[in-house]
């Protein structure tokens, strides 16, 4: 079993900044990928930034210069720093452990933490 441990979030102004970070912890396997997803009232989920166990990263557009995905693999912990935030960022963010075991490939899911910028 995996479990996802977030922190961070909380209000802004819009301008300012905000650290997310994800711990987990359990059946943990080499290769996976860690990640934000965000999801605002009346929308769907959708993926801010990625990071596979050997770092690859992937941003969405909206996030692209103001946000950066890192991790540290000793901790099993993922960190989101977002910038320059704009009201159009606020939603609950949700971490996501993505295990790829072939054929199998199992997602998990934070509690998430809500993110809110005022303007």
């Amino acid at each position: 079993q995996v479990q996802l441990a977030e922190s961070g979030g909380g209000l802004v102004q819009a301008g300012g900044s905000l650290r997310l970070s994800c711990a987990a912890s359990g059946s943990i396997f080499n290769f996976n990928v860690m990640g934000w997803f965000r999801q605002a009232p009346g929308k769907q989920r959708e993926l801010v930034a990625s990071v596979t166990s050997g770092d690859t990263k992937n941003y969405a557009d909206s996030v692209k210069g103001r946000f950066t995905i890192s991790r540290d693999n000793a901790k099993n912990t993922v960190y989101l720093q977002m910038n320059s935030l704009k009201p159009e960022d606020t939603a609950v963010y949700y971490c996501n452990l993505r295990l790829v075991i072939p054929p199998r490939v199992d997602d998990y899911w934070g509690q998430g933490t809500q993110v809110t910028v005022s303007a």
